[in-house]
C-alpha cells in the first residue's frame, strides 16, 4: 500500500503595509487693529473737578469687545495731589482674559508730530500682551503727563486736547489641512424678483394709491407681508382681490423704485436721496419715516429696522420731535431712546422746543413729555463729562473706579 503525503504550505506575514499618515495644524495668533480719536474741548472746565473724576470718551468696538478712553484732568491717585493727568483704556463689554495691546498718545497740534505716546505695542515681545481680566479692567497711566507741563505744551491747543488710542485685540485660531472649495455666489434672489416686477410679467394684482395704478404678484406679496397675506389669502380676505387700494399713504412711498414695493421684491432699500430728487437730509428723513409707518402697518420688519436705523444716524433739531412721536406710535423702543437722549441734551432742547414738530409731539404724544423731563433731570445729576452726539463732552460721575470696574457711560 503505497502512502500519500499531503503538504500544507503556509503563506509569510506580509512585510509590506502602509505608510504611516502624518497630519499637520498650525496654531496662528494676530491682532485684530482699531483706534479711536477722543477730542476733549474745553479742558480748563475740567480742572477742579476732583482726583478720581475722569471724562469718558464714547465707546468703540475692536475685536468684538467694546472700549473706552478715561481721561483724569486731576489724577486718578490721591497721593499725586493732582499733579499729573491720568490716562487709561478700559474693556467696556462683558469679556474675561481679553488679551490685547494698548497705545495711548497725545496729539501734538502744532504739526510738528511730536507727540506724547505710551505704547505697549512697542514691548510686546519683552512681556507679552495685557490681560483684562474682566469688564472695567484698565491699561494706562496714573502719571501718563505733570499738568503743568502738558498746559504749557502744544498739546493743548485753544483750550482742546487731543488724545489718540489705539488697541490689537489678540486672536488665536488653529489651521488643520487645507480643505479646498469652490466660491459660491452670494445670494442674488431678490435681484430676480426684482426685475420680476420690473418686467411686469405674470402680474395678477393691482395697488391703487393717489389715483395711480402699480401692478404687482400676489404670492410675492404674501410671502413677504403677513398682512398681504391675510387679505389675498386669509378667510376674511377682500372680495376684489385684482384690484386693493391703498388709503392714507403717499404714492411716491408705495411705488417700484421708490420704496415699499422696491422692498417688498428687492428686500433692500432704494437710494432715499435720489427718490426725493434732493441732497437733503431732512427730505430723506421725512421720507424714512413715511417708510416706517408703512413698514409697520404691513409687518416688514426688517425694513422697519433699517428705517429705524436710518432716523437713529439723522437724527437732527428740525426733524426729532417728529420722529420722536413716531416711535412712540410705532413702539420703537431704540429709536425712542435715541431722541429722548438727543433732546434732553442741553445745547438741544431749547433749539427743538422752538419747532413745529415739537408741537406736534406734545399734541399727539403728551406722556412722552413726561419721560423727556426725567431725561433732563437725570442729566443735570451728574457731574462728569461723557463724549455725547458729535464727540462733545458732557458730565458723569466716575469716581470709585480703582482699576476694577468701569461704570458705564450715561446717555440720558
Amino acid at each position: 500500500m503505497g502512502t500519500v503525503r499531503v503538504c500544507r504550505e503556509t503563506s509569510k506575514p506580509s512585510t509590506s503595509s502602509p505608510p504611516p499618515v502624518t497630519t499637520t495644524s498650525t496654531s496662528r495668533s494676530e491682532t485684530v487693529n482699531g483706534s479711536h480719536e477722543f477730542k476733549v474741548d474745553g479742558y480748563s472746565l475740567t480742572k477742579g473737578m476732583g482726583i478720581g473724576r475722569y471724562i469718558a470718551s464714547d465707546m468703540f468696538m475692536v475685536g468684538g469687545y467694546a472700549w473706552a478712553i478715561y481721561f483724569y484732568p486731576d489724577g486718578k491717585s490721591a497721593e499725586d495731589n493732582a499733579q499729573y493727568v491720568s490716562l487709561f483704556i478700559a474693556l467696556a463689554s462683558e469679556g474675561t482674559d481679553v488679551r490685547a495691546l494698548f497705545e495711548l498718545s497725545l496729539v501734538d497740534q502744532s504739526g510738528k508730530d511730536r507727540h506724547k505716546v505710551h505704547s505697549h505695542f512697542g514691548r510686546f515681545l519683552e512681556s507679552g500682551p495685557y490681560t483684562l481680566k474682566y469688564r472695567g479692567s484698565m491699561w494706562g497711566y496714573k502719571r501718563f503727563f505733570k499738568r503743568t507741563a502738558l498746559e504749557a505744551s502744544d498739546y493743548l491747543k485753544n483750550d482742546c486736547l487731543l488724545i489718540r488710542c489705539s488697541v490689537g485685540v489678540v486672536k488665536s485660531y488653529t489651521e488643520g489641512p487645507k480643505i479646498y472649495s469652490i466660491a459660491v455666489m452670494p445670494s442674488n434672489i431678490g435681484q430676480h424678483f426684482g426685475q420680476l416686477l420690473e418686467s411686469g410679467k405674470g402680474t395678477d394684482v393691482n395697488f391703487e394709491v393717489d389715483g395711480e395704478i402699480f401692478p404687482a404678484h400676489k404670492l410675492v406679496l404674501a410671502a413677504r407681508s403677513p398682512v398681504f397675506r391675510a387679505q389675498l389669502f386669509g378667510p376674511m380676505k377682500d372680495c376684489n382681490t385684482r384690484l386693493i387700494k391703498i388709503e392714507d399713504m403717499e404714492a411716491p412711498v408705495f411705488k417700484c423704485g421708490a420704496t415699499l414695493l422696491h422692498f417688498i421684491y428687492w428686500d433692500a432699500l432704494p437710494d432715499i436721496q435720489e427718490l426725493v430728487g434732493m441732497n437733503s437730509k431732512w427730505a430723506s428723513t421725512m421720507m424714512a419715516q413715511h417708510l416706517l409707518a408703512a413698514a409697520d402697518r404691513y409687518g416688514l420688519d426688517r425694513l422697519r429696522l433699517l428705517c429705524e436705523d436710518k432716523l437713529c444716524k439723522d437724527v437732527a433739531i428740525n426733524t426729532v420731535a417728529t420722529t420722536l412721536a413716531l416711535a412712540e406710535q410705532h413702539h420703537c423702543f431704540q429709536l425712542k431712546a435715541v431722541c429722548l437722549k438727543f433732546v434732553a441734551l442741553p445745547e438741544n432742547l431749547k433749539a427743538v422746543m422752538q419747532t413745529d414738530g415739537f408741537e406736534y409731539l406734545k399734541q399727539s404724544c403728551p406722556s412722552v413729555l413726561t419721560e423727556l423731563l426725567e431725561y433732563v433731570a437725570k442729566i443735570g445729576e451728574h457731574s462728569v463729562i461723557v463724549c455725547g452726539h458729535g464727540n462733545e463732552p458732557m458730565i458723569l460721575d466716575g469716581s470709585d473706579v480703582n482699576g476694577r470696574r468701569v461704570k458705564q457711560r450715561i446717555l440720558y
